[in-house]
């Protein structure tokens, strides 16, 4: 399959993946295929999952200041926990909550919420970054204020369309959001 094409739906899920690379393939069929998929990419890993550059230095400048931070994903909890530890984020993370944690998934606002309780964090006062429209909406819904990350994966669409309180073209653009009163090259 095209890699471009798939990198255009990575972040709709393992169903999505297979659509993609597998055209012709009733809904029947990739049912079928799914949990072998899913065994094949927890065998092999995250080995080429890697944080974009300069995001575990905004990171650790978040922690230095006090101010913890989450994940929320669709990813299911037995994948998404092992790529928190190879990505050298177990520990650091002061909220994990994977699409199976529960029974709804963004753009349903629980699970926002749900990260926000963990961090004992007001949702009025929190940054919820997402790079698919599913996560502004979940924020939004939330009552977060939202940030598009337009370099993500995008799910082919385009962040500015998705009404986001901000959107940041690089992670440069995202320090900046996060800290409006100082000057973060």
């Amino acid at each position: 399959p095209d890699p471009v094409a798939v990198s255009r739906v990575v972040s709709a899920g393992g169903r999505a993946i297979l659509r993609c690379g597998l055209t012709g393939f009733d809904e029947t069929r990739i049912e079928e295929l799914l949990p072998r998929y899913l065994d094949l990419y927890a065998q092999r890993g995250n080995a080429s999952t890697h944080l974009y550059p300069g995001i575990d230095d905004m990171l650790r400048d978040l922690e230095a200041r006090g101010i913890g931070w989450g994940i929320v994903t669709n990813k299911v909890g037995w994948l998404a926990t092992p790529m928190i530890g190879q990505l050298g984020l177990e520990g650091r993370c002061g909220a994990l909550v994977a699409g199976d944690t529960l029974a709804t998934r963004k753009p349903d606002p629980a699970p926002v919420v749900l990260a926000c309780n963990l961090l004992d964090a007001d949702p009025a006062r929190t940054l919820f970054v997402g790079d698919d429209l599913r996560d502004i909406e979940a924020g939004r819904a939330a009552g977060t204020r939202t940030i598009a990350a337009a370099w993500g994966y995008l799910n082919g669409g385009d962040p500015r369309d998705w009404g986001a309180d901000a959107i940041a073209d690089d992670v440069a653009a995202l320090r900046s959001c996060l800290h409006p009163d100082r000057d973060v090259r």
